[in-house]
Protein backbone atom coordinates (compact mmCIF):
# COMPACT_ATOMS: atom_id res chain seq x y z
CA UNK A 1 0.00 0.00 0.00
CA UNK A 2 1.13 3.54 -0.74
CA UNK A 3 2.49 5.59 2.15
CA UNK A 4 0.32 8.46 0.93
CA UNK A 5 -2.99 7.75 -0.75
CA UNK A 6 -4.84 10.18 -2.99
CA UNK A 7 -8.52 9.93 -3.84
CA UNK A 8 -10.38 12.54 -5.88
CA UNK A 9 -14.09 13.22 -5.47
CA UNK A 10 -15.19 15.77 -8.02
CA UNK A 11 -13.15 18.91 -7.43
CA UNK A 12 -11.88 17.73 -4.02
CA UNK A 13 -8.63 15.79 -3.60
CA UNK A 14 -8.08 13.86 -0.38
CA UNK A 15 -4.49 13.02 0.62
CA UNK A 16 -4.35 10.38 3.36
CA UNK A 17 -1.18 9.77 5.36
CA UNK A 18 -1.04 5.99 5.35
CA UNK A 19 1.66 4.68 7.65
CA UNK A 20 -0.31 3.98 10.85
CA UNK A 21 2.41 1.74 12.30
CA UNK A 22 4.59 4.87 12.53
CA UNK A 23 1.68 7.12 13.54
CA UNK A 24 1.96 8.66 10.06
CA UNK A 25 5.33 10.21 10.90
CA UNK A 26 6.82 12.68 8.43
CA UNK A 27 9.55 10.30 7.37
CA UNK A 28 11.76 10.90 4.35
CA UNK A 29 9.35 8.83 2.26
CA UNK A 30 6.27 10.64 3.56
CA UNK A 31 7.78 14.07 2.91
CA UNK A 32 8.75 13.02 -0.61
CA UNK A 33 5.26 11.69 -1.30
CA UNK A 34 3.61 14.88 -0.01
CA UNK A 35 5.91 17.06 -2.07
CA UNK A 36 5.19 15.06 -5.21
CA UNK A 37 1.43 15.41 -4.71
CA UNK A 38 1.68 19.14 -3.99
CA UNK A 39 3.78 19.64 -7.13
CA UNK A 40 1.08 17.85 -9.12
CA UNK A 41 -1.82 19.71 -7.50
CA UNK A 42 -0.19 23.09 -8.08
CA UNK A 43 -1.03 22.87 -11.79
CA UNK A 44 -4.24 20.85 -11.55
CA UNK A 45 -7.09 23.28 -12.23
CA UNK A 46 -9.68 20.51 -11.95
CA UNK A 47 -9.06 20.33 -8.19
CA UNK A 48 -10.42 23.24 -6.14
CA UNK A 49 -9.93 21.97 -2.56
CA UNK A 50 -7.41 19.62 -0.91
CA UNK A 51 -7.97 17.63 2.30
CA UNK A 52 -5.12 16.11 4.35
CA UNK A 53 -6.16 13.23 6.62
CA UNK A 54 -4.49 10.26 8.31
CA UNK A 55 -5.16 6.57 8.89
CA UNK A 56 -4.95 4.68 12.15
CA UNK A 57 -5.12 6.11 15.64
CA UNK A 58 -3.18 9.32 14.97
CA UNK A 59 -3.14 12.07 12.39
CA UNK A 60 0.62 12.62 12.50
CA UNK A 61 3.24 12.24 15.24
CA UNK A 62 5.84 14.51 13.64
CA UNK A 63 9.26 13.52 12.36
CA UNK A 64 10.45 9.92 12.41
CA UNK A 65 12.81 9.89 15.39
CA UNK A 66 14.32 6.52 14.42
CA UNK A 67 15.30 7.90 11.02
CA UNK A 68 16.73 11.00 12.67
CA UNK A 69 18.76 8.84 15.06
CA UNK A 70 20.15 6.86 12.12
CA UNK A 71 21.19 10.15 10.55
CA UNK A 72 23.60 10.68 13.44
CA UNK A 73 25.75 7.82 12.15
CA UNK A 74 27.26 10.03 9.44
CA UNK A 75 30.78 11.38 9.87
CA UNK A 76 29.47 14.86 10.60
CA UNK A 77 27.17 13.57 13.32
CA UNK A 78 24.14 14.10 11.13
CA UNK A 79 24.51 17.84 10.49
CA UNK A 80 24.11 17.53 6.71
CA UNK A 81 21.20 15.11 6.97
CA UNK A 82 19.37 17.20 9.57
CA UNK A 83 19.82 20.40 7.57
CA UNK A 84 18.43 18.68 4.49
CA UNK A 85 15.56 17.10 6.45
CA UNK A 86 14.34 20.37 7.92
CA UNK A 87 14.74 22.13 4.57
CA UNK A 88 12.61 19.45 2.87
CA UNK A 89 10.00 19.68 5.59
CA UNK A 90 9.89 23.47 5.31
CA UNK A 91 9.43 23.13 1.56
CA UNK A 92 6.44 20.82 2.08
CA UNK A 93 4.85 23.18 4.62
CA UNK A 94 5.44 26.18 2.39
CA UNK A 95 3.94 24.32 -0.57
CA UNK A 96 0.63 24.14 1.32
CA UNK A 97 0.54 27.91 1.57
CA UNK A 98 1.49 28.44 -2.06
CA UNK A 99 -0.93 25.86 -3.46
CA UNK A 100 -3.69 27.66 -5.36
CA UNK A 101 -6.30 25.46 -3.69
CA UNK A 102 -7.43 25.87 -0.07
CA UNK A 103 -6.09 23.00 2.05
CA UNK A 104 -8.11 21.55 4.95
CA UNK A 105 -6.46 19.45 7.66
CA UNK A 106 -8.55 16.64 9.16
CA UNK A 107 -6.69 15.75 12.39
CA UNK A 108 -7.68 13.04 14.84
CA UNK A 109 -5.97 11.29 17.73
CA UNK A 110 -2.78 13.30 18.05
CA UNK A 111 -1.01 15.95 15.99
CA UNK A 112 2.38 16.48 17.58
CA UNK A 113 5.54 18.42 16.73
CA UNK A 114 5.79 18.52 12.92
CA UNK A 115 2.32 16.93 12.86
CA UNK A 116 0.98 19.98 14.68
CA UNK A 117 3.01 22.08 12.24
CA UNK A 118 1.17 20.34 9.40
CA UNK A 119 -2.21 21.30 10.87
CA UNK A 120 -1.07 24.87 11.46
CA UNK A 121 0.24 25.11 7.90
CA UNK A 122 -3.12 24.23 6.38
CA UNK A 123 -5.62 26.96 5.56
CA UNK A 124 -8.38 25.39 7.66
CA UNK A 125 -8.79 22.44 10.00
CA UNK A 126 -11.68 20.24 11.15
CA UNK A 127 -10.71 18.07 14.11
CA UNK A 128 -12.22 15.03 15.77
CA UNK A 129 -13.26 15.55 19.37
CA UNK A 130 -10.53 14.30 21.66
CA UNK A 131 -7.66 15.18 19.33
CA UNK A 132 -4.57 16.43 21.19
CA UNK A 133 -2.17 18.96 19.74
CA UNK A 134 1.36 19.61 20.95
CA UNK A 135 4.79 20.90 20.02
CA UNK A 136 6.38 18.67 22.58
CA UNK A 137 9.91 18.25 21.30
CA UNK A 138 11.21 20.15 24.32
CA UNK A 139 10.31 17.08 26.41
CA UNK A 140 13.12 15.14 24.70
CA UNK A 141 15.51 18.09 24.53
CA UNK A 142 14.64 19.21 20.98
CA UNK A 143 12.87 22.58 20.85
CA UNK A 144 10.25 22.59 18.07
CA UNK A 145 11.78 25.57 16.29
CA UNK A 146 10.49 24.79 12.79
CA UNK A 147 6.97 23.82 13.93
CA UNK A 148 7.04 27.10 15.84
CA UNK A 149 6.97 29.04 12.56
CA UNK A 150 3.54 27.79 11.56
CA UNK A 151 2.16 27.61 15.11
CA UNK A 152 3.12 31.19 15.99
CA UNK A 153 1.37 32.39 12.84
CA UNK A 154 -1.84 30.61 13.90
CA UNK A 155 -2.30 31.31 17.60
CA UNK A 156 -1.41 34.15 20.02
CA UNK A 157 2.30 34.31 20.75
CA UNK A 158 2.16 33.83 24.54
CA UNK A 159 0.06 30.69 24.16
CA UNK A 160 2.37 29.40 21.43
CA UNK A 161 5.41 30.07 23.60
CA UNK A 162 3.83 28.23 26.53
CA UNK A 163 3.14 25.18 24.37
CA UNK A 164 6.69 25.25 23.01
CA UNK A 165 8.43 25.60 26.36
CA UNK A 166 6.26 23.26 28.45
CA UNK A 167 5.62 20.55 25.89
CA UNK A 168 2.05 20.40 27.16
CA UNK A 169 -0.75 19.23 24.89
CA UNK A 170 -3.96 21.13 24.26
CA UNK A 171 -7.32 19.55 23.54
CA UNK A 172 -9.76 20.39 20.76
CA UNK A 173 -11.69 22.88 22.88
CA UNK A 174 -8.52 24.86 23.56
CA UNK A 175 -7.32 24.50 19.97
CA UNK A 176 -10.65 25.90 18.79
CA UNK A 177 -10.45 28.75 21.29
CA UNK A 178 -6.94 29.68 20.16
CA UNK A 179 -7.75 29.43 16.44
CA UNK A 180 -5.61 26.43 15.55
CA UNK A 181 -8.70 24.65 14.19
CA UNK A 182 -11.98 25.85 12.69
CA UNK A 183 -14.32 23.34 14.28
CA UNK A 184 -14.49 20.05 16.13
CA UNK A 185 -16.95 17.20 15.67
CA UNK A 186 -17.42 13.65 16.97
CA UNK A 187 -14.96 11.27 15.32
CA UNK A 188 -17.70 9.42 13.45
CA UNK A 189 -18.74 12.69 11.78
CA UNK A 190 -15.20 13.87 10.99
CA UNK A 191 -14.94 12.86 7.35
CA UNK A 192 -18.49 13.98 6.52
CA UNK A 193 -17.98 17.37 8.18
CA UNK A 194 -14.66 17.91 6.42
CA UNK A 195 -16.19 16.89 3.10
CA UNK A 196 -19.08 19.32 3.66
CA UNK A 197 -16.68 22.21 4.22
CA UNK A 198 -14.61 21.18 1.20
CA UNK A 199 -17.70 20.93 -0.99
CA UNK A 200 -18.91 24.36 0.08
CA UNK A 201 -15.57 25.94 -0.88
CA UNK A 202 -15.27 23.87 -4.08
CA UNK A 203 -18.66 25.18 -5.23
CA UNK A 204 -17.31 28.73 -5.38
CA UNK A 205 -15.63 30.14 -8.47
CA UNK A 206 -12.24 28.44 -8.44
CA UNK A 207 -10.43 31.32 -10.12
CA UNK A 208 -11.72 33.74 -7.47
CA UNK A 209 -10.68 31.48 -4.59
CA UNK A 210 -7.23 30.96 -6.10
CA UNK A 211 -6.55 34.68 -6.47
CA UNK A 212 -8.05 35.26 -3.02
CA UNK A 213 -5.87 32.70 -1.26
CA UNK A 214 -2.71 34.20 -2.71
CA UNK A 215 -3.81 37.70 -1.77
CA UNK A 216 -4.80 36.62 1.75
CA UNK A 217 -1.28 35.50 2.62
CA UNK A 218 0.48 38.28 0.72
CA UNK A 219 -1.48 41.14 2.29
CA UNK A 220 -1.30 39.86 5.85
CA UNK A 221 2.42 40.60 5.97
CA UNK A 222 2.09 44.11 4.50
CA UNK A 223 1.58 47.48 6.22
CA UNK A 224 -2.07 48.61 6.14
CA UNK A 225 -1.78 51.13 3.31
CA UNK A 226 0.24 48.75 1.15
CA UNK A 227 -2.20 45.92 1.85
CA UNK A 228 -5.16 48.02 0.68
CA UNK A 229 -3.32 49.15 -2.45
CA UNK A 230 -2.35 45.57 -3.30
CA UNK A 231 -5.75 44.02 -2.64
CA UNK A 232 -7.41 46.80 -4.61
CA UNK A 233 -5.37 45.70 -7.62
CA UNK A 234 -6.33 42.09 -6.94
CA UNK A 235 -10.03 42.98 -6.88
CA UNK A 236 -9.71 44.88 -10.16
CA UNK A 237 -8.16 41.77 -11.73
CA UNK A 238 -10.90 39.59 -10.22
CA UNK A 239 -13.67 41.92 -11.43
CA UNK A 240 -12.45 41.53 -15.00
CA UNK A 241 -12.97 37.75 -14.98
CA UNK A 242 -15.77 36.68 -17.30
CA UNK A 243 -17.11 34.30 -14.65
CA UNK A 244 -17.20 37.07 -12.06
CA UNK A 245 -19.34 39.16 -14.38
CA UNK A 246 -21.60 36.11 -14.78
CA UNK A 247 -21.74 35.63 -11.00
CA UNK A 248 -22.82 39.23 -10.43
CA UNK A 249 -25.40 39.03 -13.22
CA UNK A 250 -26.78 35.80 -11.79
CA UNK A 251 -27.10 37.37 -8.33
CA UNK A 252 -28.96 40.39 -9.72
CA UNK A 253 -31.20 38.14 -11.79
CA UNK A 254 -31.81 35.78 -8.83
CA UNK A 255 -30.53 32.65 -10.57
CA UNK A 256 -27.63 30.22 -10.21
CA UNK A 257 -24.41 31.32 -11.97
CA UNK A 258 -23.22 29.38 -14.99
CA UNK A 259 -19.49 29.25 -14.34
CA UNK A 260 -16.83 27.58 -16.47
CA UNK A 261 -14.94 25.73 -13.75
CA UNK A 262 -12.82 23.63 -16.11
Amino acid sequence: MAILERSDRGAVARLTLNHPEKLNALSDAMLAALQAEFDSLATDESIRVVIIAGTGKAFCAGHDLKEMTQGRQAEDGGRTYFADLFARCAKVMTAIRTLPQPVIAQPHGIATAAGCQLVASCDMAVAAEGTRFGVNGVNIGLFCSTPMVALSRNIPRKQAFEMLTTGDFIDTARALELGLINRTVPHEQLEAETDALADKVAAKLGAAVRIGKRAFYDQIEMPLDQAYAYTGEVMVENMLYRDTAEGIAAFLEKRAPEWDQD
